[in-house]
């Protein structure tokens, strides 16, 4: 049985490629790709954004070799930031909590 880490890395996984693919490369994300990716698997975070132009600052940002494209190691630092983003504020709560 995987334990709790292994289950994570196997889902983040099976998310990129489970969204890859669909139009092109099968190891690629295109931009529409992204925000399909985006909008159903982090539908909370982007409705919580007020920035209409967020899908396309999040391409520029991830896409570090300007291919138009996301691969999975650009994909992995989107979820890191975001999850050092999400642990800090939490922490944050928590401080003010006490």
């Amino acid at each position: 049985m995987p334990s709790q880490l292994e289950g994570a890395m196997d889902a983040l996984i099976a998310v990129f490629y489970n969204y890859s693919g669909n139009d092109g490369d099968k190891y690629k994300l295109n931009k529409g790709e992204l925000k399909q990716l985006l909008n159903s698997e982090l539908t909370d975070f982007l409705t919580s954004q007020k920035d209409p132009m967020l899908v396309e600052k999040i391409m520029n940002d991830l896409d570090s070799n300007k291919d138009n494209e996301v691969d999975f190691n650009e994909f992995v630092v989107l979820v890191a930031a975001l999850t050092v983003a999400c642990n800090d504020f939490f922490q944050e709560q928590k401080k003010k909590a006490k």
